[in-house]
């Protein structure tokens, strides 16, 4: 069952699982950095498209939790 089918403005504006995927991994970019971003989203550290950037950047399991807790305002162990 589709989520916008419970609540209609999900529906009305068009929100997908990539649209918050998105608008996540944008803000978290925005507030700790790309390697953050990238690391936080999963993408490997090795090969892709990401530009020769991405060889001298790497983010720590606990900048990531650091995110995670920034972004639910909640405390997290490695954080």
């Amino acid at each position: 069952m589709r989520i916008g089918e419970h609540l209609p403005w999900v529906y009305t504006q068009q929100i997908s699982t990539h649209w918050l995927r998105h608008t996540t991994l944008t803000w978290v970019e925005r507030n700790f950095g790309y390697a953050i971003a990238r690391a936080y989203a999963g993408h490997s550290e090795s090969g892709g498209d990401a530009g020769t950037t991405a060889t001298y950047v790497r983010a720590t399991v606990q900048e990531i939790a650091a995110a995670l807790s920034a972004l639910t305002n909640e405390p997290h162990p490695l954080s």
